[in-house]
C-alpha cells in the first residue's frame, strides 16, 4: 500500500505503507544512529515526533529485547529501506510486524537523504503520515492542520502513574520520571542503588520526606517550559540540598529552576555519535543524544554554575556544575542506549560518589 509523508512546507513524499495505516501528525525529526532502532522506537523523549532514520538499511537485525520502556512512543516512522529478512540470535520477529502491533504508522521507500537535507536547511518541521491518496493530491487542504500541530504536554504521557521500588542494597536514589529511558534505572541499579521512580509531577516535598541520598531527574520530551508545575518542584528540590544528577529534559529543567533559560535547535541532536568536550580536562567523549531544546550558555549564572561540557560541533551547552550546590547536569545520555558508552561510568560512577558511595 502506498503511503504519503507532507511537509508543513508542502513537500510531498511517496512511499510505501509500513505499520499502522492510520493518519498521523507529528513533529518530523532524524536521528544518525546506524543501530539501536528499537531503542529508539520505545524512547519516551520521541512522545510526539516522527522519527527519520538516515541510516539506509533499517531492521537488519530484527526486534530485540533492548526496548526502553513497554511500548513504542515515536507518532510516526520513516525509512528509506526495511529489512525483510532478518538475521540475529537475538531477533524475535520483524521490525515491520513491531511497528503494527504498536499501531504506529511509517513510510519507506522515499528518499531519506533528501528529506534529511531539508530538515536540516530550513529546520524541523511538522509532517502527516497518510494512506490517504485523496489527501496527498491536494495537500495545501492539510498545510493548516499540520503547521498547527504541538507536540503538547507529553510528560504527563510518558511518566509513571504511581511509585515503583526497585530494591537494591546501596544508595536510595530518588528517581523523578519526566520519560525515563530503562536503562537509566538499570545503571543505577547495576551500581547497587534502591531505586524509587516518582511520577513527573510528585511534589518536592514527598520526595525530600523520603530521605533520598541522591535524586536523579531524567530524560523526556518535549519543550522544558511547558512544565511550569515541575520547574517550581525542583527549585526546591535543588534548595534542599541533596545531590542531584540529571539527564537530558531534567538538565534543562535544572537550568531554568536557577535562572537560566533555554531554546529549540534548528533541527536538534539526535543520534549515537555527538562529540561532547569537557572544558577541564579537555577531554572528548562520543555520547549518545536525543533533544530538540538546548540551555542557552549565556544565560547561566555565574555565581551559582558554570558550563562544563560543550558540543564539539556547534558549541552549544552539554552540562552544568553547580557551585553552590552538590548538582551536576548533562545534556547528553550517559546510560547510552543507543550509542557508545565513553561517559557511563564515569557519569554514574560520579553521581555515587556525590552521595558519598
Amino acid at each position: 500500500m502506498k503511503a504519503y509523508l507532507i511537509l508543513s512546507d508542502g513537500t510531498v513524499f511517496t512511499g510505501e505503507s509500513i505499520g499502522s495505516e492510520k493518519t498521523v501528525i507529528c513533529e518530523a525529526v532524524f536521528n544518525t544512529s546506524m543501530t539501536g532502532y528499537i531503542e529508539v522506537l520505545t524512547d519516551p523523549s520521541y512522545a510526539g515526533q516522527g522519527v527519520l532514520m538516515t541510516y539506509p538499511l533499517i531492521g537488519n537485525y530484527g526486534v530485540t529485547p533492548d526496548m526502553e520502556s513497554d511500548r513504542a512512543w515515536a507518532s510516526g516512522y520513516i525509512v528509506r529501506e526495511l529489512s525483510r529478512l532478518p538475521s540475529n540470535f537475538r531477533s524475535t520477529g520483524r521490525i515491520q510486524d513491531f511497528l503494527k502491533e504498536q499501531d504506529v504508522p511509517g513510510i519507506a521507500g522515499i528518499d531519506t537523504r533528501r528529506l534529511t537535507k531539508i530538515l536540516r536547511d530550513k529546520g524541523t518541521q511538522n509532517c502527516m503520515i497518510t494512506t490517504d491518496e485523496s489527501i496527498a493530491k491536494d495537500a495545501s487542504k492539510v498545510l493548516d492542520e499540520i503547521k498547527a500541530y504541538k507536540v503538547g504536554e507529553v510528560v504527563k504521557q510518558v511518566s509513571v502513574d504511581e511509585r515503583q521500588v526497585l530494591p537494591g542494597p546501596g544508595k536510595k536514589v530518588a528517581l523523578l520520571d519526566l520519560g525515563a529511558k530503562r536503562h537509566i534505572h538499570i545503571e543505577l541499579n547495576k551500581r547497587g542503588c534502591e531505586v524509587t521512580i516518582y511520577p513527573a509531577f510528585t511534589k518536592a516535598e514527598e520526595i525530600i520526606a523520603d530521605k533520598p541520598d541522591g535524586i536523579m531527574l531524567t530524560n523526556g520530551p518535549g519543550d522544558p517550559k511547558a512544565v511550569p508545575e515541575i520547574i517550581e518542584e525542583i527549585k526546591k528540590l535543588y534548595d534542599s540540598g541533596i545531590p542531584i544528577f540529571a539527564i537530558c529534559l531534567g538538565h534543562q529543567l535544572m537550568a531554568l529552576a536557577t535562572g537560566a533559560d533555554t531554546h529549540k535547535l534548528k533541527y536538534g541532536h539526535r543520534g549515537g555519535n555527538h562529540p561532547v568536550k569537557d572544558l577541564k580536562t579537555g577531554h572528548v567523549y562520543i555520547t549518545s543524544q536525543n533533544h530538540g531544546y538546548v540551555v542557552d550558555e549565556s544565560t547561566i549564572d555565574p555565581s551559582i554554575a558554570e558550563s562544563a561540557y560543550i558540543n564539539v560541533n556547534d558549541k552549544t551547552n552539554e552540562g552544568i556544575v553547580y557551585k553552590k550546590k552538590n548538582v551536576v547536569t548533562v545534556q547528553f545520555h550517559p546510560e547510552a542506549c543507543p550509542g557508545p558508552h565513553d561517559s557511563d561510568d564515569l557519569f554514574f560512577n560520579r553521581f555515587l560518589n556525590m552521595m558519598g558511595a
